[in-house]
């Protein structure tokens, strides 16, 4: 026979409860607003967001990712927009290049260059009150300009 559990057992067993609970609420969010916008989508094994842009025209794809999460900073709630662009190391990302990078992200009015282990990332930090149509159009815009960058970088390989 077991004992009945302790109230900080029971505290830590509603803790685990909830928390998937209020994440899955703010994922329902984002697949309530690529649902509206007819954005086909799969989700990820980190929970990302993972939609897949296709340039018939130029015979290209582009991975672009909408956060799974949030994060609170100064009383906003953000939420990311990132596509990959390229592989540093492989793709000749130097010192200088990362420079060239980080004066470009200063004249974008929307976005800007990151790296996440050796992949270097276009990323948009968007209120997660963006509706719909917001919501696509920063997704747009990661897209290409990350699409635009690896063109640069890779020539024609098409990896992300």
């Amino acid at each position: 026979m077991h004992a009945p559990p302790t109230p900080f057992a029971a505290l830590i067993a509603l803790a685990l409860l909830a928390g998937p609970a209020s994440a899955l609420a703010s994922d329902a969010s984002v697949k309530a607003r690529l649902d509206a916008r007819g954005i086909k989508h799969t989700v990820d094994d980190d929970g990302d967001y993972k939609v897949t842009y296709s340039y018939e025209k130029e015979g290209r794809t582009q991975l672009v990712f909408v956060s799974g999460g949030t994060e609170t900073v100064g009383g906003f709630s953000i939420r990311e927009v990132f596509s990959p662009a390229a592989r540093l190391e492989k793709d000749g990302v130097n010192g200088a290049k990362a420079l060239e990078l980080l004066a470009e992200s200063r004249t974008n009015k929307l976005g800007s260059w990151e790296t996440d282990g050796d992949v270097l990332l276009f990323v948009i930090k968007l209120p997660d009150s963006a509706s719909a149509a917001e919501l696509e159009s920063a997704m747009d815009i990661a897209a290409q300009t990350a699409d635009d960058m690896e063109l640069e970088l890779s020539g024609a390989r098409d990896d992300l």
